[in-house]
């Protein structure tokens, strides 16, 4: 048991900083190749802050615990809009500026709504995951041919500060480095997850939704606290709204592209559902009283209420012997 709980921290540590290493490379390599800046944060950053969840989808699927990746997806979902956006603006409220942002939320919703509708009878196949992926490449394209036509987006300022600025040779050479380290690091936790599960009697869907998800999301409220200091409340919803897009139809796709299996009832019937909940209720707080685009204290008290609340059930449920 404490050998798989070391593996779980030292995959975590391992995880986060070549995810930071693999983004940085991937983002400075573009940048120097003369690609648009909102095009990398959409795509490379996009894809960057959810390759932990991707990798340990697709290492799940190998070790045979698909259910884990399920959970990671669903869990880090959650986190994202409950953990990361209600801190943040507790701490300082998040007006939403950027054009591009606010086309985001109704796609964010649709992928949603699409993993839900494919979630539903419990099972995932080949054909899910193509119709997963396809929305992904649909609405990265979109997104990528909006910014290409709308310049001067208020996001392109804050992302132009992100990307780190080193020669091509170095940022591959840490773009590869990354990759590697991503790779190894998700094998580790996963194999340190399952250990766990196994031993305390509870499914790998679990150990994603808690441990996995909020480990991974764990960067994400730091780069968001670091974001809202620096005074860039879009890149911080930014960030949220593309990692759960990639989580929701990517982190899922991946899996059921991969392999056929049945999907855990408590994954569907108890955690889809919330966050389906969250995902509505972060848009209805975005925009509501009309004319108000801002995340303000109280509201991200709201969305921040609605994660511990999901903690409180997992916990209640985990004391009375029925969570699985």
């Amino acid at each position: 048991m404490l050998l798989s709980l070391a593996a779980v921290i030292l995959g975590l540590a391992l995880l986060v900083w070549s995810a930071d290493r693999f983004v940085e490379g991937a983002s400075a390599t573009a940048h120097n190749l003369g690609v648009s800046t909102l095009i990398i944060g959409i795509t490379i950053i996009g894809f960057g802050t959810s390759a932990p969840e991707i990798l340990i989808s697709i290492i799940s699927v190998i070790e045979d615990t698909p259910n884990l990746a399920i959970g990671n997806a669903l869990g880090s979902n959650i986190a994202n809009i409950g953990l990361i956006l209600g801190i943040t603006a507790l701490i300082l409220p998040l007006g939403v500026a950027s054009k591009l942002i606010r086309r985001e939320y109704p796609i964010l919703m649709a992928a949603t709504l699409l993993l839900g509708y494919l979630l539903w009878d419990r099972w995932l196949d080949q054909l899910d995951g193509i119709l997963l992926i396809a929305a992904l490449l649909l609405a990265m394209g979109y997104l990528v041919w909006y910014s290409l036509r709308d310049e001067g987006d208020a996001m392109e300022a804050e992302l132009e500060q992100e990307i780190p600025h080193m020669t091509t040779g170095r940022a591959l050479g840490w773009t590869l480095v990354g990759l590697l380290f991503l790779i190894g690091s998700s094998k580790l936790l996963v194999w340190g997850a399952v250990n766990i599960a196994t031993a305390m009697g509870i499914s790998e869907l679990v150990i994603g939704l808690t441990i996995v998800a909020i480990g991974t999301s764990l960067p994400e409220l730091a780069a968001s606290i670091a974001g809202v200091r620096k005074g860039e409340p879009d890149l911080v919803i930014g960030n949220v709204i593309g990692s759960n897009l990639f989580n929701s139809l990517a982190v899922i796709g991946v899996p059921a592209l991969m392999t056929d299996f049945d999907v855990a009832s408590e994954a569907v019937y108890r955690d889809l559902p919330i966050m389906v909940v969250l995902t509505v209720l972060l848009m209805l707080l975005s925009f509501l009283p009309p004319g108000c685009c801002k995340l303000t204290r109280f509201k991200g008290l709201l969305l921040l209420a609605g994660f511990v609340s999901y903690q409180a059930l997992l916990y209640y449920l985990y004391t009375q012997g029925q969570l699985a």
